[in-house]
């Protein structure tokens, strides 16, 4: 039999598959010899008592026959015959996922990614951070992988009525991430692994005879009958299918306006924006693991500690947003003129520093003064703050930064300490960043802060302007039941920057929900999606 089992396990014997494999027999009343094998299917850390430990939820054999883990496959499956092709506008994780789902329905994807593959992409990131030179086709945000493929690659997600998130986490495992995604709480592959784990899914779709093409920036399309029946893109080239599914990211600020300057309908959409706070990760442990710094971590074995914090200030709400333990914060600006950061984290999260973004949520209130723009105003209004904090900090994509006891008082720290941002700092009165009051509410929220992590507010940390790519400032409607945009029956908005997904996961899953309904669409029955 098969029996689901709770444990306990120290810290320091978290990999030591015997003792786990001891405590699984005595807990399931059963003798060692009688458990063949387990699968685990949670892992979590309980760090509320002095002396954390592991919480383990498996599957244990009883008396039977051991078997591996089954996870869910996609085959190859040959579609360069297709009889129906879909134009997917952007290589991120909602539009390699639909490309995936549509192979599985026997539809041909041909992926138009305006950025470079993932091996060029690389190079434009390192003279970024090394010379302060942007390419604004190929940055953290744009090209192969979209903005997922250098943020982290976190895969939690709360969405999870929106699709099958075990077949998200099956399929990246076929593609090469570790199989610990499949039951950590808060599963995370790392920015430096998810390059070749995308490179993969490229490969995967070349193969079964989709295409994917690079350096190709949607320009324009052509309509008849509320039909888009070929785009085109800025070298001129036209690519037709029988429908088109927008997946280009929340920083494809061009492809909002296109669709404003055809008169589509679009709105503008709340979202969030303030800066990254950065303290040393030694720190964040002795707060989050309850001990003191001097005295070092009683327990070996323990991961770099994370947090997640929330204040309400008046009628604003500041919170934490994409923590990164171990991590790194990175320009993340999609042209010259703007500052933008974000932060990320190898697999392994072990560098000197933690990361967050501290952002607020904005209000229609706050873009009026961008009223005239329409459905655009609250980008407009997000594009001002950018280019703001680029003009504060000289150029070349220096950082506006301050220590955090500075920035809540508002004086210009003359030493910046040490942060992981490498193409350089200014300091500067942060706060001058921001509207007045969306400045206070972030100066005010440290206070409380550190009422829930005593020793947070401290001069060790800086604070880094600013982070305001969190979400959309757009939403593109679509029919609830269809899928499709209201007025262009083949147009499928799909993903973040459609504004109906936060994350790799939800974006991924956005993708797999669309493709779907293309292929319902596509049928005269339902395709039902056996295998994967």
């Amino acid at each position: 039999m098969q029996k689901k089992i709770q444990i306990k396990v120290p810290i320091i014997d978290a990999a030591n598959e015997q003792l786990i494999r001891s405590l699984l027999a005595k807990e399931s009343g059963f003798s060692e010899k009688k458990i063949t094998g387990f699968h685990l299917l949670k892992r979590s850390l309980d760090a509320r008592s002095r002396y954390p430990h592991i919480l383990l939820t498996a599957s244990v054999f009883i008396n039977e026959p051991y078997q591996s883990r089954k996870l869910l496959q996609q085959d190859l499956r040959d579609v360069k015959s297709a009889s129906k092709s879909v134009l997917i506008i952007g290589s991120g994780p909602a539009g390699l996922f639909a490309a995936l789902s549509l192979i599985r329905s026997g539809i041909k994807p041909i992926i138009i990614e305006r950025g470079k593959d993932i091996r060029s992409r690389r190079r434009d990131l390192a003279r970024l951070n090394k010379e302060g030179i942007i390419n604004p086709e190929s940055n953290y945000c744009f090209g192969e992988g979209g903005a997922g493929t250098y943020s982290d690659g976190k895969l939690y997600t709360r969405s999870n009525k929106r699709g099958n998130i075990q077949r998200i986490l099956d399929l990246f495992v076929q593609f090469g991430a570790d199989e610990n995604i499949l039951f950590e709480a808060h599963p995370h592959i790392g920015t430096n692994k998810l390059p070749a784990i995308i490179s993969s899914m490229r490969d995967y779709i070349i193969e079964c005879g989709g295409e994917i093409h690079f350096n190709r920036k949607l320009c324009d399309w052509t309509e008849s009958g509320q039909k888009i029946t070929e785009i085109k893109t800025t070298d001129g080239e036209l690519f037709h299918a029988n429908a088109v599914v927008l997946a280009t990211g929340h920083s494809a600020r061009d492809i909002f306006q296109l669709l404003h300057d055809k008169k589509k309908e679009i709105h503008a959409k709340p979202f969030a924006l303030g800066l990254r706070v950065e303290h040393p990760q030694e720190l964040i442990n002795s707060i989050q693991y309850h001990y003191i710094r001097a005295e070092g971590s009683r327990v070996a074995g323990l991961p770099p500690a994370s947090y997640q914090l929330i204040h309400t200030d008046n009628d604003r709400s500041v919170f934490s947003f994409c923590m990164c333990p171990g991590g790194i914060i990175a320009p993340a600006a999609t042209g010259d003129g703007e500052l933008v950061v974000n932060g990320w984290s190898p697999s392994k999260r072990n560098n000197p520093f933690a990361n967050s973004g501290i952002v607020v949520n904005i209000l229609e209130k706050d873009w009026q003064a961008y009223k005239k723009q329409g459905p655009l105003a609250a980008m407009y209004f997000q594009s001002a703050i950018e280019q703001k904090a680029f003009a504060l900090g000289g150029g070349s994509f220096k950082a506006p930064a301050q220590r955090l006891t500075d920035f809540t008082m508002g004086t210009i720290s003359r030493s910046l300490p040490a942060c992981s941002y490498t193409p350089g700092l200014t300091s500067v009165n942060v706060p001058e960043t921001f509207p007045k009051d969306i400045g206070k509410s972030l100066q005010r929220c440290f206070a409380a802060f550190e009422k829930k992590m005593k020793g947070y507010f401290t001069e060790e940390a800086i604070v880094v302007a600013t982070e305001s790519r969190t979400s959309s400032p757009v939403r593109i409607p679509r029919d609830e039941e269809t899928l499709a945009h209201p007025q262009i029956y083949n147009l499928y908005p799909c993903g973040e920057g459609a504004g109906y997904a936060g994350g790799i996961m939800s974006a991924a899953m956005d993708g797999e929900r669309v493709a779907e309904k293309i292929a319902e669409f596509f049928s005269s029955k339902k395709l039902m999606h056996v295998n994967a």
